[in-house]
């Protein structure tokens, strides 16, 4: 890429509107977790289990995104919670998580592409996988190559195919439940038996436990919200609107759309072969229901590699800003986007895609093991930097009626947020299966916060005046 069309001199623009980062940050949160992994949820669960585990983990979301609301309207920068943690926990920590969020996105980037990919075996059988994949991969970043404002509109649809086709599973699924529409089986309507047929928690309490990093997993994505302040048009007024609506939006689409499928799929029956919004529409038999909702978990998965990329991206470029990465990342192009950090965390997605074929059982179980958790340790790193942020500020002579935003209930609302984050990792502990996901994770933690030490303690005192300011 030649210095043509690069400059250093442009900065990310503010394109983004109220309705992009409203679906900006659905389009991170409902995707593959919900179309794909909830049946698996079920299974493990138990339809009650299953309920309780998304109730408990939309909670937790509700905890994250007003902690990183009142970061980000206070601070509205790209770096978003690294910028946040480097500034009021301390670089070291910044440079942990920006390294680790980007890895992880980037990784899940990766699979996205195949995932992608093996939807579109349901209609071309004939077609290998990697030619759909590699299609996905030149439409990707041909939408995060363009201007910032192309981004959000392709967002923006893409979350909106999503979210109308959940709406309309919710109705026919509650029409199936009561009978309305009868299932092909010629069975009785299931109304709540499916629900209450067996006991609460089928397969014991500690079930419910297992799923629940899963569960949380599935939400992940909400803090892709912050990433995008930096180029949010009014954030003042466009992130507390998307915190209030994307919650309560989430929530109700989430456990809606679990108890509709837990009341018609048995819980013996879910996530064992496909999604199961396409088996409960194979159920009733309404003419290309099924092809109609393998399009929209298409559009879902596509939405979540769009974002991801998106915000990796971000955070890769942040990070080259302050010398947290390499410096040559740092510069834009005309239309104000990061091509460099783009490439780069493209780059490394088709590495991580092609280590889950040549080194499955090694480096592809490292990475996903760190990018299981990432999800956790940022959450637990946004909630930290607001409680660090809101008692300095106090400390300061700041008045909370000066806050544009401010989150309640503190200093209660972070520390539970963090213990609840933390809780999640002894779930993990007591799961031997998934156990060594701590050992992976934790690792590369550790060999962050030692890279930062032995590489860049000698430009800590660069780096803090070089911060926005809160």
């Amino acid at each position: 890429m030649s210095e043509s069309t690069e400059t250093k001199g442009i900065q990310l623009t503010r394109a983004l509107k109220s309705r992009h980062i409203f679906m900006l940050s659905l389009g991170g949160v409902i995707g593959t977790g919900l179309f794909m992994g909830s049946g698996v949820t079920i299974n493990q669960g138990g339809p009650v289990g299953a309920i309780l585990a998304y109730l408990v983990a939309g909670f937790l979301m509700y905890l994250v995104m007003v902690c990183l609301g009142e970061l980000s309207v206070q601070m509205p920068v790209s770096g978003s919670f690294q910028t946040h943690a480097t500034k009021f926990i301390g670089p070291a920590t910044g440079f942990m998580i920006g390294w680790v969020y980007w890895m992880s996105w980037a990784t899940t980037v990766g699979l996205e592409f195949t995932a992608a990919g093996m939807l579109m075996t349901r209609w071309f059988p004939a077609v290998p996988i990697w030619y759909w994949s590699a299609l996905f991969v030149v439409v990707l970043f041909g939408l995060n190559a363009l201007a910032t404002r192309a981004f959000g509109e392709a967002e923006y649809w893409f979350s909106g195919i999503k979210v109308a086709a959940i709406l309309g599973f919710i109705v026919v699924g509650v029409l199936v439940i009561f009978g309305a529409i009868p299932l092909t089986s010629g069975a009785p309507a299931p109304m709540m038996s499916n629900l209450i047929g067996d006991s609460l928690f089928p397969n014991g309490l500690s079930a419910v436990f297992a799923v629940m990093m899963t569960v949380v997993y599935a939400f992940q994505g909400c803090e892709i919200m912050g990433v995008a302040a930096g180029e949010t048009d009014q954030p003042e007024k466009s992130i507390p609107r998307a915190v209030r609506n994307v919650v309560f939006r989430v929530l109700i689409f989430y456990v809606l759309a679990i108890v509709v499928l837990s009341a018609i799929v048995p819980w013996q029956q879910a996530g064992l072969m496909e999604s199961p919004f396409v088996q409960v529409f194979d159920m009733v038999g309404i003419p290309y229901a099924a092809d109609l909702m393998n399009f929209v978990i298409l559009t879902a998965i596509l939405s979540v590699g769009n974002s991801g990329l998106y915000a990796s991206t971000r955070i890769l470029w942040a990070m080259s800003k302050t010398g947290m990465a390499p410096k040559s990342l740092s510069p834009l192009s005309k239309r104000g986007v990061p091509l460099r950090a783009l490439s780069i965390t493209l780059c490394f997605a088709l590495v991580s895609l092609m280590t889950s074929f040549v080194a499955a059982d090694t480096l592809f179980m490292v990475l996903m093991a760190v990018s299981g958790m990432s999800g956790t340790v940022t959450w637990i790193v946004i909630a930290l930097a607001q409680y660090k942020f809101r008692r300095a500020y106090l400390r300061d002579g700041g008045k909370l009626s000066d806050l544009k935003y401010r989150a309640p209930w503190f200093p209660l609302l972070p520390l539970t947020c963090i213990a609840l984050c933390c809780s999640l990792f002894v779930f993990l502990a007591l799961d031997e299966t998934q156990r060594p996901s701590l050992y992976w994770g934790f690792g590369f933690i550790a060999l962050c916060y030692g890279a930062y030490f032995l590489i860049h303690r000698k430009r800590e005192a660069v780096l803090a005046p070089s911060l926005p300011t809160a």
